[in-house]
């Protein structure tokens, strides 16, 4: 008989009914002590040859149902290899269905990153004669919250990378594993040429209860932790709070906060236009880290994004805007899409892990432009 199970790191679904029934009908679980609910991975067992039809039948109750138009699940047979199958949102359901060449297979959100694979990333790292590893202390949940800081102790730029505050936006952590790669090749220009003047301190993953639970937007206590950054407490978000006093230690020159967006089919960056100290350096700053982006690689754009904030208007309880407004230095948040890049679409796989990492990799050349144009003898 088909059977459906979730009971795996960041597994989330629901069964609705009768397991025979066609569509199956599912529903996607809410983080613990919210409402926020989008992300889902689950796996199917029991379906060699057969040809099944399911339907998560409260997806326009989700945390962000606009997200589902023209998104495309993501299906594999070995938990590795990911591709995209027939979707459909209709009359409120998110409907999709695949022909099982196999007797088993997952399917989810966006490619998930398990946290094993995470403490894989960061132990494989630490090891690089360049890399001094940190465990900054506990989540609420009592799992590790990692740094990575790569480069010379003594360097005069200090560059703070951060990703998955949202733990269902797993893209991020894949990016963090690219960006991590190339900054550790001995044989790469651009990253040795960085680490003359650059210290990196790397968080791949900042919440790591909600990769394991399952969540897509939240902590163990149901805290969005990009909401945290003006008043982060021990007891509702220590991931953000244990961040915050290594930054003061070690000062920010440079900020970068990983994400994904449900809606855009985009790669773009937000920017610190909000906060109060905003002025024309910062904005040039800004307005040359985009230009070289986009000479980078062509993933990159920036017709489509989030609005810009009025000038004082920025909300600094998010990440980037309050390392902005702390530190004075170029902070931006940088998101990636959760379906396709609608500039360079891919039928088969739509946005992916594989062009994440490839991003990640990228961003090191708008990162040595900044430096060398902006922050070397300043």
């Amino acid at each position: 008989m088909i059977s459906i199970n979730s009971q795996f790191s960041s597994g989330n679904i629901e069964l609705v009914g009768d397991i025979e029934a066609r569509p199956i009908a599912l529903k996607i679980k809410a983080d613990n002590q919210s409402e926020f609910r989008q992300w889902f991975h689950f796996k199917v067992n029991n379906a060699l040859n057969q040809s099944l039809s399911f339907a998560i039948v409260d997806a326009d109750k989700t945390a962000y149902p606009d997200g589902w138009v023209d998104y495309q699940v993501c299906a594999s047979y070995d938990g590795q290899s990911w591709f995209r199958i027939p979707t459909e949102y209709a009359e409120g359901e998110l409907r999709f269905q695949m022909d099982f060449e196999e007797s088993s297979a997952y399917f989810a959100y966006f490619a998930p990153y398990s946290y094993e694979r995470h403490l894989d990333l960061i132990h494989d790292a630490a090891q690089h004669e360049w890399v001094t590893h940190q465990v900054l202390g506990e989540t609420l949940d009592g799992r590790e919250m990692n740094l990575l800081s790569v480069g010379d102790a003594a360097a005069p730029i200090q560059a703070w990378v951060i990703a998955r505050q949202h733990p269902g936006e797993s893209m991020a952590e894949w990016f963090m594993e690219g960006f991590i790669g190339r900054l550790l090749d001995h044989d790469d220009a651009v990253a040795r040429k960085l680490l003359q003047q650059v210290r990196f301190h790397l968080v791949p993953n900042m919440n790591p209860d909600g990769t394991e639970r399952g969540h897509l937007r939240t902590n163990a206590k149901g805290i969005n932790l990009n909401r945290e950054w003006n008043r982060a407490q021990l007891d509702n978000s220590p991931e953000v709070l244990l961040v915050q006093q290594q930054m003061q230690q070690t000062g920010v020159d440079l900020f970068l906060d990983v994400h994904g967006d449900e809606g855009l089919p985009y790669n773009f960056v937000a920017g610190s236009e909000g906060v109060p100290r905003f002025d024309k350096t910062m904005a040039q700053w800004e307005q040359d880290f985009v230009a070289a982006f986009k000479a980078t690689t062509p993933e990159f754009q920036d017709e489509y994004g989030y609005p810009k904030d009025a000038p004082g208007q920025a909300d600094l309880s998010i990440a980037s805007s309050w390392v902005a407004e702390t530190f004075g230095c170029l902070a931006l948040t940088l998101e990636m899409p959760f379906k396709d890049n609608a500039n360079l679409p891919d039928p088969l796989t739509g946005w992916s892990s594989d062009r994440s990492a490839l991003l990640g990799q990228a961003v090191l050349q708008p990162i040595l432009a900044h430096v060398e144009k902006h922050l070397i003898n300043q």
